[in-house]
């Protein structure tokens, strides 16, 4: 097993429950790859590198809280209910569907997008037959209302991608498997803590109770295959010979995959996101996430000690300075949470340049499927082919799905 983000711990977990002797191998000092907290010495806390939504209809995250013991480390509303605000007017709204899987809500006014129809939310069902080359907006109507509050906050949040390049097929299965199974399916979550406290410090010692632990600073340099079979993993400070029984679960990134696998084809363009985290309390009683359209920030977080924010696809921000951005996005979180605007709070900014494979048609169809040509090699990251966005919910879905694809009789793996 090599990496230790959410997908190769999934897939790890999966398989040292039901006895399979596993060894973990992480180039890192730590595990959780993207989805982790760390203390930072400029706000004098811990903080999540990111910010990630869940709802209670991710079935693999669920799966994988259950098995870990951590199902309580997340909090949400207690009825489905997704808190807007347009920076530009100054509208504030809530959207709530309801429990059920018919959609009885949008046919009340106070629970829809100001300005919109029922009959506009029922024209998303198009994405769902949209052909696999089209994009976004060639299937939603860019002008109207909904589309600007919900369809593109959406869908760029969703697939950090820009809606007019964004797959909308992509988009269509994603939404289908959370505003199309009901309000109770599509319910936001968030750690109670922080990213690691939820999926990666209670992973760790799972594993740890199993007798598999994660060997630490163990980057894989090469890999030598036979042509049917991989048969030496070179790592920096250790050569493993794999046996004839040995299965590999190679869960690192889609350019590293690619470079130790010269063959395998894998997503090869990039979008990138941002994030602020400002050292400020929020009133307790503040939504625990605020989404934003009209202004540079698009969700703010409301966490123990900071606000942090999102910025995704933000690919034309990445050259501005940290000194620049701060005050910028600080507007934005000050009107979200009813905040004064001077004097700006201590800030941090994050900027990951690649942190998802671009949710474009021509990249999905760059997207590998779990098995290999090779027949003890299966891969996992939420960059293969698992029918979501670079998601939680889609890093630990290709994990178990190889741990399945390990355990299945080799004849079957060709």
């Amino acid at each position: 097993m090599v990496g230790a983000g959410l997908a190769g711990l999934a897939a790890a977990l999966r398989l040292a429950e039901t006895g399979v002797t596993v060894s973990l191998y992480e180039a890192g000092p730590q595990a959780g790859g993207r989805c982790r907290s760390y203390f930072d010495a400029t706000l004098g806390c811990r903080i999540d590198n990111g910010n990630h939504l869940m709802i209670a209809g991710n079935t693999a995250v669920m799966s994988y809280l259950r098995t870990i013991g951590a199902t309580d480390s997340l909090i949400g509303p207690a009825q489905t209910s997704y808190p807007f605000l347009d920076l530009k007017t100054g509208e504030r709204w809530t959207l709530r569907p309801n429990r059920g899987r018919i959609p009885w809500w949008l046919w009340s006014k106070s629970r829809r997008v100001p300005g919109t129809r029922a009959r506009d939310y029922l024209r998303g069902l198009r994405l769902r037959r949209a052909p696999r080359e089209a994009t976004v907006t060639q299937v939603l109507d860019p002008r109207g209302p909904l589309y600007r509050r919900f369809w593109q906050p959406m869908a760029v949040a969703a697939l950090n991608t820009e809606a007019q390049l964004g797959s909308a097929s992509l988009l269509g299965h994603l939404l289908g498997e959370s505003f199309g199974r009901g309000g109770a399916a599509c319910r936001p979550l968030v750690p109670r803590v922080g990213l690691s406290e939820s999926l990666v410090d209670p992973a760790l010692a799972r594993l740890q109770t199993l007798g598999a632990p994660v060997r630490f600073g163990s980057r894989l340099r090469a890999i030598s295959e036979d042509g049917t079979r991989v048969t030496v993993l070179d790592f920096d400070d250790e050569t493993v010979e794999l046996d004839v029984a040995d299965r590999v679960v190679l869960a690192v990134t889609a350019p590293v995959a690619g470079r130790l696998l010269p063959g395998l084809t894998v997503p090869d363009a990039f979008r990138a996101i941002l994030n602020a985290h400002y050292r400020v309390a929020a009133p307790p009683d503040a939504p625990l996430f605020v989404g934003l359209v009209g202004g540079t920030a698009e969700w703010v977080f409301r966490k123990q000690e900071v606000l942090s924010v999102t910025v995704s696809a933000a690919d034309q921000l990445m050259d501005r300075s940290a000194e620049e951005l701060a005050p910028l996005l600080w507007q934005d979180v000050a009107r979200a949470y009813a905040l004064p605007a001077e004097p700006m709070p201590p800030w941090q900014i994050v900027k990951e340049r690649r942190a998802t494979f671009a949710a474009t048609p021509a990249q999905l169809a760059r997207r590998p499927a779990t098995e290999t040509h090779w027949r003890n090699l299966v891969l996992a990251g939420d960059w293969t082919d698992t029918g979501l966005p670079a998601t939680i919910e889609g890093a630990i879905r290709s994990g178990f799905a190889a741990a399945a694809a390990v355990q299945r009789p080799p004849a079957q793996n060709t």
